[in-house]
Parts: C-alpha cells; sequence; structure tokens
C-alpha cells in the first residue's frame, strides 16, 4: 500500500503502482489540507466574491461572471465542453498513471475540490477501473484539458471505462458497484482538468519502459560485440575515468560484466587495431542516453509532486491565477528523451548491419543466413530496423518550439508537451523493436562463433532467449519472434 500525501510520490512508487499491483490510500495528514482548501471555496461562494474558475467563465470568457445559482453547472459545462480529445485512446497504464498524479496533485491542499471526490478517485483505482480517454487534442498549457475531461467524465457517470481488460459504460461500472455518479460542485471540474498530467503520466510510463531498455540494449550489444569478435580494450576504466562522465564509466563497467570470461573478444592488435564506433564507443553513446534519462526522472518527480491547476487556494486566504498547468518542463524532458531513445536506436541499425554484411562482419555468412544466396536470413531485417530509426528522425523534430495561440489569444503560448510525450514514446516501441532485431541477429550471430565461447552471463541470456526463439536454420517468417523479444524487453 502506497499512501498519497502530495509531496512524496517517487518513481518507484508509480512503477509498483503502474507495473506491480500496488494499492494507494490518502495519507491522513493530506485529508486536513484538501478539507481547509474546500471550505475556502465555500466561503469564496457564499460571500459571491468573483474568483476565476468559481464563479467565472474560463479562458477568453474569464471576465464573464456567474450567477451563484449557476456555479456547479458551470463545473459540468467545463466537463462536457473539454472532453473533446481525438485518436486512439492512452493505454490503461497512461490512464491509471493520470488519475494517481492528479489525485496526488490535488491533495496538496491547494485545489478546493470536496475530499469525497478524490475519495472516489481512490476507490477507482484501487478498483483498477481507468477512464477511456483519448491521446489527440491537448495544447499542454492550461492543462491538459481535453483528456482530463475524459478522466472526469467517468467520474461523473459519462464516458467510458476499462475494468479488467474490457470496456464499459462508466454508468454501467458504478450500478454495478452501487455507487452513484459524482455531481461536481464550485470549482471541482476545474481542479481536476487544469494541470500537466496526461503529459506526464506518458513520461513516467516513457522513463520506466526506456529506462529498462537502456539496461537491456547493453547485454544485447555485448552479444553482437562477441559475434563480431570485438575488442574489449574500448572498455578498460582508465579510458573512461580519462573522461569523466559517471554515465560513460557505468556503462564501460556494465559492459565489462557481461563480457567477463569469454573467450569470442579480442584484444587490440590481435585481428585488428580498433574497432568501428558502434562497438567502440558503446559507453559514450549509451551512457549519453543515461545522461538523458537522469534529467528526465528529476524533472518527472518534480512535476509528479507539483500544483498545476489554477487558480491556487493558499492557507492566508489568498487566491491566485497562475500558470503552473503549462508544461514547458515536461515538454522539453519529452523532446529530449526522442533525441536519447533515437540515438539507442541508430547505434543498434549500425551493428544490425555489422552482423548481416558479408563485407563487415568479421567472416559470419552473408545475413546470417545457412545458405546465402537461395535464402535471404536476416537480409529484410535490417531494411526493417533501417525503416524504424528513419521513422524517428521525424519524429524526434521537437514538439516544444511549435507553439499555437488558442482562447482567442487569451492562451497565446501553450507547450505542446502531450505531443512530445506521445511521441517519445512512439520511438520507443520503434527503439525497442530494433533492439529486438540486433537481439535476434546477435543470437544467431554468437551461434556461429561457438556458443561455449561466449561469458557466462550472456551465456544465460542466449539460453533463456532460445527458450521462445527459435534459430535461423532456414527462411522463415520471423515477425513473431521478434515480437516476443521486444515483449520480452518491456517492463
Amino acid at each position: 500500500m502506497i499512501s498519497l500525501n502530495g509531496n512524496q510520490l517517487t518513481m518507484k512508487q508509480m512503477k509498483a503502482i503502474l507495473y506491480e499491483g500496488a494499492s494507494i490510500n490518502i495519507a491522513e495528514e493530506a485529508k486536513a489540507k484538501v478539507i481547509a482548501s474546500r471550505a475556502r471555496v465555500e466561503k469564496i461562494v457564499q460571500r459571491d466574491e468573483t474568483v476565476y474558475g468559481i464563479n467565472t467563465g474560463f479562458g477568453k470568457l474569464s471576465d464573464v461572471k456567474i450567477d451563484e445559482r449557476e456555479v456547479n453547472r458551470l463545473q459540468l459545462n467545463l466537463i462536457r465542453s473539454h472532453a473533446c480529445a481525438f485518436g486512439e485512446p492512452f493505454s490503461e497504464v497512461v490512464s491509471r498513471a493520470m488519475m494517481v498524479l492528479r489525485l496526488n496533485a490535488l491533495l496538496k491542499g491547494y485545489s478546493g475540490i470536496r475530499l469525497e471526490v478524490l475519495e472516489r478517485l481512490e476507490w477507482m483505482i484501487n478498483e483498477q477501473i481507468h477512464p477511456v480517454i483519448f491521446q489527440q487534442g491537448s495544447l499542454g498549457a492550461s492543462g491538459d484539458l481535453a483528456p482530463l475531461s475524459h478522466l472526469v467524465l467517468a467520474l461523473i457517470g459519462e464516458g467510458d471505462v476499462f475494468h479488467h481488460g474490457h470496456r464499459y459504460a462508466a454508468k454501467a461500472i458504478f450500478e454495478k458497484f452501487q455507487l452513484v455518479p459524482i455531481e461536481l460542485r464550485a470549482k471541482e471540474g476545474l481542479a481536476l482538468i487544469n494541470g500537466t498530467q496526461a503529459m506526464t503520466a506518458q513520461g513516467i510510463v516513457n522513463y520506466i519502459e526506456a529506462e529498462k531498455l537502456t539496461y537491456e540494449s547493453e547485454w544485447i550489444a555485448a552479444m553482437t560485440l562477441q559475434g563480431l569478435r570485438g575488442i574489449i580494450d574500448a572498455f578498460h576504466p582508465a579510458v573512461h575515468a580519462a573522461r569523466g562522465f559517471v554515465e560513460q564509466s557505468d556503462v564501460a563497467s556494465r559492459m565489462r560484466d557481461w563480457l567477463a570470461g569469454s573467450k569470442l573478444v579480442t584484444k587490440q592488435g590481435e585481428l585488428r587495431t580498433q574497432d568501428p564506433y558502434s562497438l567502440r564507443c558503446i559507453p559514450q553513446i549509451h551512457g549519453a542516453s543515461w545522461q538523458v534519462l537522469a534529467y528526465v526522472k528529476e524533472k518527472l518527480e518534480i512535476e509528479m509532486n507539483a500544483a498545476t491547476d489554477n487558480p491556487l487556494l493558499f492557507e492566508d486566504g489568498t487566491v491566485i491565477s497562475g500558470g503552473n498547468f503549462h508544461g514547458q518542463p515536461i515538454a522539453f524532458a519529452m523532446d529530449f528523451l526522442k533525441l536519447a531513445l533515437a540515438e539507442l536506436a541508430n547505434v543498434s541499425e549500425r551493428r544490425i548491419e555489422r552482423l548481416v554484411n558479408p563485407s563487415l562482419n568479421e567472416g559470419l555468412p552473408a545475413f546470417l543466413s545457412a545458405r546465402p544466396g537461395l535464402e535471404s536470413g536476416a537480409m529484410i531485417l535490417q531494411y526493417s530496423a533501417a525503416s524504424l530509426v528513419s521513422e524517428n528522425k521525424t519524429l524526434a523534430h521537437p514538439a516544444s518550439v511549435d507553439s499555437i495561440p488558442s482562447s482567442a489569444n487569451q492562451e497565446d503560448h501553450v507547450s505542446m508537451g502531450t505531443t512530445a510525450a506521445r511521441h517519445a514514446y512512439m520511438i520507443l516501441c520503434n527503439a525497442r523493436r530494433v533492439l529486438a532485431i540486433e537481439a535476434f541477429c546477435a543470437l544467431q550471430a554468437v551461434e556461429y562463433r561457438g556458443m561455449e565461447l561466449m561469458s557466462p552471463r550472456t551465456q544465460a541470456k542466449w539460453q533463456e532467449l532460445r527458450t521462445f526463439v527459435a534459430p535461423l536454420q532456414e527462411d522463415r517468417v520471423v515477425h513473431d519472434d521478434i515480437e516476443k523479444i521486444t515483449r520480452y524487453l518491456k517492463p
């Protein structure tokens, strides 16, 4: 059980909630803050003070005063009008992450929402009832308004939800559990949708999956290095200490561990003086991606504990309209992550080329085929990898530089952070398949060299993968093999 209080949620805890089935609860100290914050909203309504989002319109309509009798209707209208996202739904894991993040942000006590609304969110998370939230439609400023509105639709008994792998009408789920939908009151609709939780949720999933893939890329590279009789001297600790990047040294250290005891690696001058960059510079290239991951993690862990709605209600009674909903920090982080993942795929594709190219693969059969000419072997796998990395290059264009004004130019600069996060995940999926192709080819290459000569750790990997991917003894459809390895590389 993971307690949420708005301030201490970590990436490790999110991983447990999203991938390991951990439940959550609302910390007692947070409940008191929520109740006090709600009391401040009630006082504003009673005094008929003019406060944005409580008794005014939204965006360019913020100067329109709303009658006290209509403030609840205002919130319902907000959700219905803003629930206009499109495209494919976010995955259930991203939807779940959005719910957890929005709940955690509202527990900080700056948002004026009722505790019972948050307790309904808590219940839905623990029952694994995940709103159907469409991916396209957020500008990443004023919050992820359209996607989060679809989250709130489920709370009020409208829209659809996923539950144990099936899709249902939200109203039907509440009837099944004998619960009535939430009726929104003053400020609550705005409090629920005015935040960066769509981009941050997708960003967290991106990070967790990217971290695993980046670790996995190292044993794959180590297997390729052995298949190509690579030179181990390039991983000597002195080389990397001389440059000073910790992440680079860490990759070199892990590569030495993966290669320890191998009779397939060579020394410089033994077969050749030096390797190509795709082998020799693994610590430098992969290490740079680790630097990006560290940056991304830092920004996500700040944002997952941030108050990102507007206005914020402070303990002294001050109500301030600010701009914490602007997603620029996460937009930059996601655009940066795109580069790190695209480069992992780029260098992997170059290693694939060396494995299959008879001019470069140190005596391995052409295209790793048992009967080159009659059979094409892994020839077209390299084509597919090349296609994926080229697609990544177009997706890597920074979304964060592509602002466009909205709401009659009241909201005249936006982050496009959710687009950046979505594209980062697309690059991640492509990179994972490229690395799966490299793994497939590396398995074949070390078999030609002699599995008994591999390092013990990579030999164990070879044995594990061979339980579900057979050797390429003759041409066959390998789509399913690559998909099996791809799934293996996921959390």
